[in-house]
């Protein structure tokens, strides 16, 4: 009873400590301006919204404590040796990142930074004596291992959000596709500031004995042990113009969780084997790369699906509560007759519907091919397309271009928001 009592002394504290980091805040005005921007998109390109900011912000920050304790659970286990100092340091590193791509704030970059630089300022003589203390000291203490098992652990919450919460968080967009054309996708991305709670060994801390004994650490465990919170951003962000989103969710869920188990392994490694130290952190960083590298290729090699063909227009997604919704019309699946008049644009598309303003008759081919026939009544009011979102035609007025930008002009971009398609011109 008395460890319980200690633990939840502990935990309160470092919910203090949470509750007044910084960084915590400022990973919520990040996503504040994350869907801030997500939301002038789809007003630009839709004439409406598709998310609302205060509630995807606050699903964010739900999810986020939900992810913090699954994570903090694992990492009881396996243990942590991490000050408070080394915390501000993988934050500082985090946010220096940013400043040459925001994907870069993912902490694997900031740990795998920090391994490299630890073995190599270590394993030269006289160079710890020669760079500041406040930088120097932080950095050799921290204990790579439990902060490559931090990495993996991250990962293995950031791929459960994606499976759960993936597909949710996207927006139908227009892109330039390779030949030129315009053509539907999905811009799929989601942060989380996750509160985290560390169990780490504290010289001089709590007494009293732990139930367990975590996997790292050994020996530290025996002089006191406290509990650190503090925040942690974790995200992901993919484009497709050639799957579906729930299947490209799924794909990146599968690869995110692979990472992990390898980091994991390489975190093993590293406590195993210190001089794998500095080999491990370079492959948090490279094969973190490689996950991006894997899917810019798997979507340059396939054919875009949000495309109109003979068969009718595509669907590229409906409004959230529309009619199109109640129907479960689906996003991939093509409009291929209103009121039995076959359609193959826009126009043919709204003259079909004046055919009987008051009633709707829908010949729909499904994700499999095969025709599914749905009937509604149509009320004043509702969207003059039942809240079906088309994919783009070649009169299309915006598109967005993919690029890596720096947290500057992705700043920039969440206040301007997207410019009008000029001729001649090939970004937003």
């Amino acid at each position: 009873m008395a460890v319980f009592m200690e633990i939840a002394q502990q935990g309160l504290y470092a919910l203090l400590q949470l509750l007044t980091h910084p960084f915590y805040y400022v990973g919520i005005l990040f996503i504040v301006l994350q869907y801030r921007r997500q939301i002038l998109f789809e007003r630009k390109l839709f004439h409406t919204k598709l998310h609302s900011l205060v509630a995807e912000t606050w699903r964010s920050l739900l999810w986020g404590w939900i992810g913090g304790l699954i994570a903090s659970v694992l990492m009881a286990v396996v243990g942590a040796t991490i000050q408070p100092q080394a915390v501000l340091l993988l934050w500082i590193a985090s946010l220096l990142f940013i400043f040459f791509r925001v994907r870069f704030m993912c902490w694997a970059y900031a740990v795998g930074a920090i391994g490299i630089l630890q073995v190599l300022i270590g394993s030269i003589p006289g160079l710890p004596g020669v760079l500041p203390a406040w930088f120097v000291k932080p950095l050799l203490g921290i204990h790579m291992p439990a902060m490559l098992a931090l990495v993996a652990v991250l990962h293995l919450v950031e791929a459960l959000f994606v499976r759960v919460q993936g597909t949710r968080t996207g927006t139908p967009m227009f892109y330039e596709s390779k030949r030129g054309k315009i053509v539907g996708g999905y811009h799929l991305q989601g942060f989380w500031p996750v509160a985290l709670f560390l169990l780490v060994p504290l010289q001089g801390g709590s007494d009293v004995s732990l139930p367990w004994t975590p996997l790292l650490g050994g020996d530290l465990w025996g002089g006191g042990w406290t509990i650190v919170g503090f925040p942690v951003m974790i995200g992901f962000a993919e484009m497709t113009m050639s799957r579906l989103p729930r299947d490209k969710v799924r794909m990146t869920a599968r690869q995110l969780m692979l990472y992990s188990v390898v980091v994991l392994l390489l975190a093993v490694m590293a406590h195993q084997w210190p001089i794998m130290t500095l080999l491990s952190a370079l492959l948090t960083i490279l094969l973190h790369e490689g996950l991006l590298f894997y899917s810019r290729w798997d979507e340059s090699r396939r054919t875009p699906v949000f495309v109109h063909d003979q068969r009718g227009l595509m669907v590229l997604a409906v409004l959230p509560g529309s009619p199109a919704e109640e129907m479960e019309i689906e996003a991939g699946e093509i409009i291929h007759k209103v009121n039995g008049i076959a359609v193959r644009t826009k126009e043919e598309l709204h003259q079909a519907m004046q055919v009987n303003s008051a009633f709707c008759k829908l010949e729909v081919l499904n994700l499999q091919g095969e025709s599914k026939f749905l009937k509604r009544a149509m009320f004043s009011g509702e969207h003059h397309q039942l809240g079906i979102l088309l994919a783009p035609d070649q009169h299309a007025m915006y598109y967005a271009e993919e690029k890596q930008t720096h947290i500057i002009s992705y700043m920039k971009k969440n206040l301007v928001g997207l410019l009008s398609r000029k001729p001649g011109s090939k970004s937003m």
